[in-house]
């Protein structure tokens, strides 16, 4: 079942967004940039910084690092869930101008799982240690602005991802407060 398609004067804009963040892609330098960054999406970062916070925050750490862990997890399930449901073709399969500049992990677009990912882990994590905002949320952005400029996701797959990576987030510290 696919959901509503956007108006077309909103799909229209996402196109243009979407086919020029690409074409700046291109360049070469800004295409390995947003490769590389993307790629730390896949997960490598944020396995890395719960291993960093477990093991250099002593319990406490283990505890925001297993929440993490979770809220990962439970972001993961619901993006599938969601691809499955939506099914919108990734946009350099319908977009004219639009190429992939790295090979997609899955089929569909909607929402970007890197940047689901990404800001459900930047909420929690910031939550629980602040001095970490200013470079996770800007990572957090990267991989965001990353899947547009390489052709793997819309505008809009972005911000609903976001959307829906902060509100898991949010959830996720709502649940520490209630059962802890």
């Amino acid at each position: 079942m696919n959901a509503a398609p956007p108006s077309p004067r909103r799909a229209n804009l996402d196109r243009r967004m979407c086919v020029a963040a690409n074409r700046w892609g291109a360049r070469r330098a800004i295409g390995l940039f947003f490769g590389a960054i993307s790629r730390l999406g896949d997960g490598v970062f944020w396995y890395a910084l719960m291993s960093v916070i477990a093991l250099a925050g002593g319990w406490h750490g283990v505890a925001v690092a297993v929440q993490m862990a979770i809220t990962g997890l439970t972001a993961l399930m619901l993006y599938r869930v969601l691809k499955r449901w939506t099914r919108r073709p990734r946009p350099f399969r319908t977009c004219p101008g639009v190429i992939a500049h790295v090979p997609p992990l899955d089929e569909f677009s909607f929402p970007s799982g890197h940047t689901l990912q990404a800001v459900a882990f930047t909420v929690v994590a910031v939550a629980h240690y602040p001095v970490l905002g200013p470079f996770l949320i800007g990572f957090a952005a990267l991989i965001g602005a990353s899947r547009v400029v390489l052709g793997l996701h819309y505008p809009s797959d972005v911000i609903a991802a976001t959307a829906i990576g902060g509100g898991l987030g949010t959830l996720s510290l709502w649940a520490e407060r209630v059962l802890v």
